[in-house]
């Protein structure tokens, strides 16, 4: 069962990009045969789930067609259900490519809209896969212009807590329902921070959490350092999230962030209850 999974040591979510306009160029995968290289690294870094995105999401970037999204995925993906036995996500907001990875065997959908999207929970709840819950305020290509909260942690928090109820209702099993705060979509810094130091706050949901902090721009701000160079920063922030509950960390840096989160499990062991 996906509770068992996800109950264990926290889980590293190696990271595949499509689409050639990612803002991390190094996890972009240029072909087939690039993305099965990528993949079978990642795994022996020790990845114990592979996210497969074809549309760019990051601030700015704007939306492909629902054909061609599936074009760049359709092999793959095949490649990788066949080859490899972990779970296989893949980052999409559009039902129609949805069905068509979900036919495909996958394990997750994960879905930065949060199912804000008609027909996406009735698209999932028809496979035996699960939901990858994300908030984002807005749409990728406008979420950063002026994102307003009265408060972020709150109002993230009734959203997926809405969403959840909406996923379970159209039949995803409970314990095939993750969430995602959404880092980065539709947040100042400040409300990136607020999510990170707050983020157990949504232990209540009794839904694995996933982090993803990998080398965002929160980061970059911060330390005043291009992308290339966040690395530090990122397995800082998630060292923080999983101390405050994160289950899966969705990462680029796949070998450096298990090495930085075994330690944090193997000091966890001996704090007092």
């Amino acid at each position: 069962m996906e509770d068992e999974f996800f109950s264990g040591p926290t889980r590293i979510m190696g990271i595949i990009n499509l689409s050639a306009n990612s803002f991390y160029k190094s996890s972009y995968a240029a072909s087939e045969t690039q993305a099965l290289k990528t993949a079978e690294r990642l795994i022996e870094d020790g990845a114990d789930m592979l996210d497969i995105g074809a549309e760019s999401t990051h601030p700015g970037a704007e939306p492909i067609p629902d054909e061609h999204e599936w074009k760049l995925l359709e092999p793959v993906v095949k490649a990788l259900v066949r080859e490899f036995p972990v779970s296989i996500s893949v980052d999409t907001y559009k039902p129609y490519v949805a069905r068509r990875v979900l036919d495909l065997g996958v394990h997750w959908i994960n879905d930065i809209y949060g199912l804000r999207f008609a027909e996406m929970a009735e698209t999932i709840a028809r496979y035996p896969a699960g939901v990858i819950i994300m908030h984002m305020q807005g749409a990728p290509k406008t979420m950063q212009l002026d994102p307003q909260y009265i408060d972020c942690v709150e109002e993230v928090y009734d959203f997926l807590s809405k969403r959840i109820v909406e996923a379970e209702f159209a039949g995803i099993p409970a314990d095939q329902i993750l969430v995602d705060p959404g880092i980065g979509f539709g947040k100042t810094l400040r409300h990136n921070l607020e999510l990170v130091s707050n983020l157990d706050r949504f232990q209540t949901l009794n839904k694995p959490v996933l982090l993803g902090v990998s080398r965002k721009a929160f980061i970059g701000k911060i330390l005043d350092l291009p992308t290339e160079e966040r690395m530090e920063g990122s397995l800082a922030a998630a060292v923080i999230g999983v101390m405050k509950g994160a289950r899966v960390l969705r990462v680029h840096d796949v070998l450096e962030t298990v090495r930085a989160i075994r330690i944090v499990e193997e000091i966890r062991k001996y704090q007092k209850e």
